[in-house]
């Protein structure tokens, strides 16, 4: 199937694509800081670079869009048919540098969570699940846990 939009459209609009203080981003640092956590931004120091950090509770934070990092299962995470080998191998590239450098993390001694943006567009209401997961003990948690919107 042939892209919807000319060549030039498509490329200004692939050029907009943040990598920082994304929307779900900023909400999730807006939610956090209201509930008295507090963070540190993009340490390139570490693995990944987590969007957030929180050194007290030993927690790297990943705000990840379902598209570009693959949420299993998730609605979003939909592929291009137009060059469908660049995109399968681009994906498959995201995802192999997200493992490694969770576990670069957890090696160091760090907790990971994944937040992913499904979770943001169904419910901000559900953000209130967020807390327990930084609160907890698990080495490795994903949120939501399940997508809310599947294939």
């Amino acid at each position: 199937m042939p892209d919807v939009v000319d060549r030039a459209t498509r490329s200004r609009m692939m050029s907009g694509i943040r990598g920082k203080h994304t929307t779900p981003e900023l909400l999730l640092r807006k939610f956090l800081h209201g509930h008295g956590y507090r963070f540190r931004l993009h340490r390139k120091d570490l693995p990944g670079a987590p969007d957030l950090v929180m050194p007290r509770h030993s927690l790297a934070i990943f705000v990840n869009g379902c598209f570009w990092h693959r949420h299993t299962d998730c609605f979003y995470a939909t592929t291009p048919s137009t060059r469908f080998e660049f995109w399968q191998e681009k994906f498959s590239t995201n995802v192999e540098r997200d493992r490694r450098n969770h576990k670069d993390l957890m090696y160091l001694g760090w907790r990971v969570l994944v937040v992913w943006e499904c979770g943001f567009k169904h419910s901000s209401e559900r953000l209130r699940d967020i807390p327990a997961l930084i609160e907890g003990v698990n080495q490795y948690q994903e949120w939501p846990a399940v997508p809310p919107r599947t294939c």
